[in-house]
């Protein structure tokens, strides 16, 4: 029982984080789910939440979305996936997790303080940023970190940034559900243990939304630079600690 009270807990908090980010579900429930699952129970049950929440939050962000940046990273997702699956046979994906997090780190602390560049703000730093993105997913799973990165280094208001990410994750967490469904990866069990964490999806949404509706773009920026970083921090450790 301790167990599943933590598990929803941790559902729970993801939902709210998703719901103000828009993003950061998939790494708070990593972080929490890896203490008591197994890694490959872990990815299917996040996969079908993912759908799920994505879902819960169209209502809220549906005319922020900027559908032109969407399209054109899933452009560069489609190019840079297999790309991170190929150098997967190459590359050690606890040295490559160790160093985008290091990067990340980086990066965030550098915006913190103030760093900005519009002029990256076109169709080729898209589409680039989306075959890194795509890359990275194949090679570490950290596919959304560079693109959180980029909106906010062009500056891109709070409310296109969630809605945008929203999207984007809605539409590539669909077609890795599919795909995960045909190679069976997704089952029965699957579903059951989905569907008992699927109401308080709703709840932390609601509540993430709150937040941001009440909350000042520096306050937003503050909070996905400090999630960024406490995630990475907690990936450099776990990378750490399979070395």
């Amino acid at each position: 029982m301790v167990e599943i009270y933590f598990v929803v807990f941790v559902v729970f908090i993801a939902s709210i984080i998703r719901g103000f980010n828009g993003f950061g579900f998939s790494a708070t429930c990593i972080s929490g789910f890896s203490f008591i699952l197994p890694a490959i129970e872990i990815v299917p049950i996040i996969l079908a939440l993912e759908v799920i929440i994505s879902i819960f939050m169209a209502p809220y962000v549906w005319n922020k979305i900027d559908w032109n940046f969407v399209f054109k990273l899933l452009l560069g997702i489609s190019i840079g996936s297999p790309i991170g699956l190929y150098l997967l046979k190459y590359l050690s994906s606890d040295v490559t997790h160790l160093t985008v997090c290091i990067l990340v780190i980086f990066f965030s602390f550098l915006l913190m303080r103030g760093f900005q560049n519009k002029k990256i703000d076109n169709s080729y730093a898209k589409m680039f940023t989306g075959i890194i993105s795509g890359t990275l997913n194949g090679l570490t799973t950290l596919g959304g970190m560079p693109v959180a990165l980029f909106l906010l280094i062009t500056s891109t208001q709070p409310a296109v940034i969630r809605g945008s990410l929203a999207a984007l994750f809605f539409l590539t967490d669909i077609y890795a559900f599919i795909l995960s469904t045909v190679a069976g990866i997704i089952d029965i069990t699957t579903i059951y243990r989905t569907l008992s964490l699927i109401i308080v999806l709703p709840i932390g949404v609601y509540i993430g939304d709150k937040f941001f509706v009440k909350s000042k773009e520096e306050t937003y920026r503050k909070v996905v630079f400090y999630f960024l970083i406490f995630i990475s921090i907690f990936g450099v450790f776990r990378a750490i600690n399979n070395f």
